[in-house]
């Protein structure tokens, strides 16, 4: 018996062997269909998947064979990844000295074999498709392109499944970074607002007692410092809302009144007489996610309100339903979004640079968490907008 030799690159053949993860995996559908197709296609009662390790033949799939290992010493396939041609064709095995007193031979009665090696893009041999008889024969045309066509496709479902394997790594990678930047937004928003709260607090004392003591320059200053910390203060409570907003999808769908809704939400974003904020709607109620929406909503109405000049702001709240769809829209009479403006209104820390209607310039956060919500509820966010005359942003949601 001529025992197969290895590959002069074998070192670097078997590691890509193992990246794929295939070797002890149960059988799998895929493969087992490809096995049950060539004994067809070829009459014979045996066919197989083999990948060649170190000192074995894994058979991935083993049809018409109750056992998913062989030695390698012994291996057909072992010849095939060693030959330059895309097909192994033994006719006979007893009339060939490589395969005459191989124990496949002499003691399982195998008179004939077929195998194509399988190559992966680097052109490394995994292993080999299949096919063994206890008759001799030879094979058609058509067979060997059979084989040669369909050991490409096993090659195929591998690198898919690699493919596969990285992609859910990457996702597992992202899922646990996204993980530590919400601890990590968690941990920097409690370390930091405690301080800017205590410098807050100074300087409303000293304020408070150097009321009338201190020149117009030292006041201006002391306010700059109030100004900033609130500025700073909203700048951390949006990246915690950022990172907190996958948070509120996890909660389920549940029927809304919604004219009970709009009041919570007029309620949490109207705090001054000049602001009128009214619900346009037919519907009694809706099927939301609560919490989610109304993050959305705020975010819009409080938008609406704060970067308005007019002396009385008004906001809409419409909502209809369409073709299995929920319809929202909020529309104001504020100072409306530059087209330039407009082109990264939704992007994570873009602002426009202006400040709003208490002199406060906006964090860029707000509306990418809008955005970040609508999408994740497999809904669409737009906006249209004149500059003096207001904006209006309609997202949709499925019922």
């Amino acid at each position: 018996m001529q025992v197969p030799g290895y590959p002069a690159n074998e070192a670097e053949r078997q590691k890509e062997v193992e990246k794929y993860q295939i070797l002890d995996t149960l059988p799998t559908a895929c493969y087992d269909s490809i096995t049950s197709l060539m004994a067809h296609t070829f009459g014979s009662p045996i066919s197989l998947v083999s990948i060649l390790d170190r000192e074995r033949n894994f058979l991935k799939s083993h049809h018409g064979v109750p056992f998913n290992e062989d030695p390698r010493d012994r291996s057909f396939c072992g010849h095939t990844i060693m030959q330059n041609n895309d097909i192994l064709v033994i006719p006979d095995a007893t009339q060939d000295e490589r395969f005459a007193d191989n124990p496949l031979v002499t003691e399982m009665g195998v008179r004939f074999y077929a195998g194509s090696p399988l190559i992966n893009d680097k052109g490394f041999k995994i292993g080999a498709l299949c096919i063994f008889d206890v008759e001799p024969k030879e094979i058609s045309d058509y067979q060997e392109e059979a084989l040669k066509n369909m050991a490409k496709q096993v090659m195929i479902v591998m690198e898919g499944n690699f493919q596969n394997h990285l992609l859910h790594k990457v996702q597992d990678e992202l899922v646990q970074r996204n993980e530590n930047l919400k601890k990590f937004a968690s941990i920097v928003s409690h370390d930091l607002k405690s301080p800017i709260s205590g410098i807050t607090n100074i300087a409303n004392i000293l304020e408070s007692n150097l009321a009338g003591k201190i020149d117009e320059e030292t006041d201006e200053w002391l306010g700059l410092i109030q100004k900033s910390c609130f500025s700073l203060a909203s700048y951390i409570d949006g990246i915690l809302s950022f990172y907190q907003s996958d948070e509120l999808l996890n909660s389920q769908k549940e029927n809304v009144k919604a004219g009970t809704f709009f009041e919570e939400l007029k309620f949490a974003s109207t705090i001054e007489k000049d602001i009128h904020v009214t619900l346009n709607t037919e519907l009694e109620e809706i099927k939301v996610n609560r919490g989610a929406v109304m993050q959305i909503l705020m975010n819009l109405v409080t938008n609406g309100i704060k970067y308005n000049s007019s002396k009385e702001r008004n906001i809409e709240v419409a909502i209809t339903e369409k073709e299995g769809m929920y319809l929202f829209k909020v529309i104001d009479n504020g100072d409306g979004i530059s087209e330039r403006d407009g082109k990264s209104i939704f992007e994570l820390f873009e602002t426009s640079g202006k400040s709003d209607c208490n002199g406060e310039m906006g964090t860029g956060i707000g509306l990418s968490v809008v955005k970040k919500l609508v999408d994740k509820m497999d809904g669409e966010i737009c906006f249209e907008s004149e500059v003096g005359k207001g904006s209006q942003f309609h997202f949709t949601l499925p019922q």
